[in-house]
């Protein structure tokens, strides 16, 4: 999933006891009823907005997790949060250029990746 707009705000690291790390931003959406919305950062990605500011149009990869948790009385209540993992800066496209369908083109800031790429001395078998 993905939420655009613009940066309102971007919190300091916290950083845990444990060595865990955390970082918020908020995100305001650009439509009729703009929501505030916020995204954490957690672990290796609180880095990812370093290159952003405040006011930068955005476009945030996020997956929403949920937990379940049982106070001391025995009542169960539901939390969600949303986590950001990639931000790609959107540009504006310029009054003398191509308009596109969205108007506006990402500039992709790579996310550190769980996976390492593929070794171009790698044999193809591909048929084509």
């Amino acid at each position: 999933m993905e939420i655009a707009g613009r940066i309102k705000l971007i919190s300091d690291i916290q950083t845990f006891d444990s060595g865990f790390r955390k970082r918020e931003v908020v995100i305001t959406t650009e439509e009729q009823y703009p929501q505030h919305i916020l995204v954490e950062l957690l672990g290796d990605r609180v880095d990812i907005i370093n290159p952003f500011a405040v006011g930068d149009n955005v476009r945030v990869s996020i997956n929403i997790r949920g937990r379940e948790w049982v106070n001391p009385q025995g009542e169960t209540k539901y939390f969600n949060s949303i986590a950001g993992w990639r931000i790609e800066k959107l540009v504006p496209v310029s009054p003398g250029q191509e308009s596109s369908v969205n108007q506006q083109t990402p500039n992709v800031v790579p996310a550190p990746s769980a996976t390492p790429p593929a070794q171009e001395d790698e044999e193809d078998d591909l048929p084509f």
